[in-house]
């Protein structure tokens, strides 16, 4: 073979060589990102060949799937009461994906998920039938928050203090999944553009300004510090209060309230700016957060199983900042679901039980997959001598004070209200706060709640907590504690 021959043939060789290393690369590499590839028809064709498993809540399917027309896409996603679930359920479409437990449990309800396979399906690769969800979430509840928060933009949180099992998620205004199943773009344009922001889950993914809810934090934090021996010891709170290093002089909403040197009690119960903006400075930035901390701020992963945003106490501030981080204002935001965290230690003799949406996942048989309800831990926030402590006084202020409109005949009530400003010098709308807990006189039933009315038809004179949030707090209550 002369050597013209012998190098065109291990060229080519090497061609062939190369050739077969790229089609390898395509088949395993490549071939796996592209199956990935969230631009994949392929993808939603496998994914809605079949129908769907459910989202379950109160023993009732709140989803199902519906035979599409004229569509290589077999089955789109059916939603009944939409609205009153979105919040919970989130959406499914063929077009633009998956949110809230549908997206958090997709592979579950499509069937591609392992562990609904058997060791048949492993071995053919067939499809398994799909699973369920089981939600934690109350029907009367969910019903009662919603009517409650009416046209108000809003959302209320309602927890088990004692389990975590979290019994009802709203945030208004809503909307129906149903109309993004099919991917119509005209409906998904209006949603994304509407400037009421219905897809926004406000009870979970909207942390705002908490205003006088965040109190109880500051409370919390001089009672475990033995700043104060009780709730019923005088502070060294001086009215009117003067921001340190400032001439800003902090006012209280009533000026004829017992605020000067008023304890902790006397102080929830008339919302007295200046105690608890003293008591911060007093505490320290460190102090206050890092009992802020244990309540569930700044944890950037908290899971219900939907990741909720993170509710932020600030650091590096100076004293007056500090001071107003004590009313719940500066940099310090909190989701509803923080606020009903908050309030649910306090009910539960100091113990935050992991709040979580779901009770069970299962299999298309019924077999449980997973259970969310044992998996539950508990942690130590505040001693039970604290938790009593101030149970006792958002007693008082739903008995004697600012939360009036939160009592429930038949049921031991205690909250905490909160008007937050908003806005450049206050210049828009107040945000209404609630934070409450219940317990039945009658039975064992309690819940901890929290809502946040963001506007509302009232006249900005007349936004306050007790207003606007207490009511709708009082009426989830009475659903959760009804026999």
């Amino acid at each position: 073979m002369n050597k013209t021959i012998r190098h065109a043939s291990v060229f080519t060789l090497l061609l062939v060589f190369a050739l077969l290393v790229r089609a390898t690369w395509v088949q395993f590499y490549d071939g796996q990102a592209l199956a990935e590839d969230k631009d994949n028809r392929r993808n939603a064709i496998e994914q809605y060949a079949y129908p769907l498993g459910n989202i379950v809540v109160g023993g009732d399917e709140v989803t199902g799937s519906a035979r599409t027309t004229g569509s290589d896409l077999k089955y789109k996603r059916t939603y009944t009461d939409g609205r009153l679930y979105a919040a919970v359920t989130g959406y499914s479409s063929q077009v633009f994906g998956a949110t809230q437990l549908e997206g958090v449990y997709q592979q579950l309800l499509d069937g591609t998920d392992n562990r609904l396979k058997n060791p048949l399906d492993t071995v053919t690769g067939k499809r398994s039938d799909p699973g369920d969800v089981i939600t934690t979430i109350d029907p009367d509840v969910q019903k009662a928050a919603y009517k409650a928060l009416g046209d108000k933009k809003g959302a209320a949180v309602a927890i088990d203090p004692r389990n975590g099992r979290i019994l009802g998620v709203v945030s208004t205004p809503s909307y129906d999944p149903s109309v993004l199943s099919g991917g119509d773009s005209d409906a998904w344009k209006k949603l994304t553009k509407d400037s009421e922001k219905p897809m926004t889950n406000r009870a979970l993914r909207q942390p705002l300004p908490p205003g006088s809810t965040f109190k109880l934090v500051v409370a919390a934090a001089a009672l475990e510090d033995d700043l104060y021996s009780s709730v019923d010891e005088r502070t060294d709170s001086e009215n009117p209060y003067t921001l340190p290093g400032t001439t800003t002089v902090l006012a209280n909403e009533s000026k004829s309230a017992p605020c000067e040197n008023a304890s902790i009690r006397v102080a929830l119960q008339y919302s007295c700016n200046n105690v608890f903006a003293k008591m911060a400075v007093d505490l320290g930035q460190d102090k206050v957060r890092a009992m802020a901390e244990k309540f569930g701020f700044n944890d950037t992963s908290q899971d219900v199983p939907v990741r909720a945003y993170t509710s932020v106490y600030p650091s590096d501030m100076d004293k007056s900042s500090t001071a107003l981080t004590g009313i719940g204002q500066f940099d310090v935001t909190a989701t509803p679901l923080q606020m009903a965290m908050v309030s649910a230690a306090i009910a539960n003799g100091g113990k935050l039980v992991s709040p979580h949406m779901v009770s069970q996942i299962s299999d298309a048989n019924g077999d449980v997959l997973e259970n969310y309800d044992d998996e539950a831990q508990g942690k130590e926030i505040v001693s039970s001598s604290t938790a009593e402590q101030l149970q006792s006084a958002m007693r008082t202020v739903v008995e004697e004070g600012t939360g009036t409109n939160a009592r429930i005949a038949g049921a031991t009530v205690g909250g905490k209200t909160g008007t937050a400003q908003h806005g450049e010098n206050n210049s828009k709308t107040p945000y209404a706060w609630f934070t409450s807990y219940a317990k039945s006189d009658s039975s064992d039933k309690e819940v901890a709640v929290a809502v946040v009315v963001e506007q509302s038809d009232a006249a900005r004179s007349e936004v306050s907590g007790n207003g606007l949030a207490a009511p709708v707090a009082e009426a989830v209550m009475r659903a959760a504690l009804r026999d």
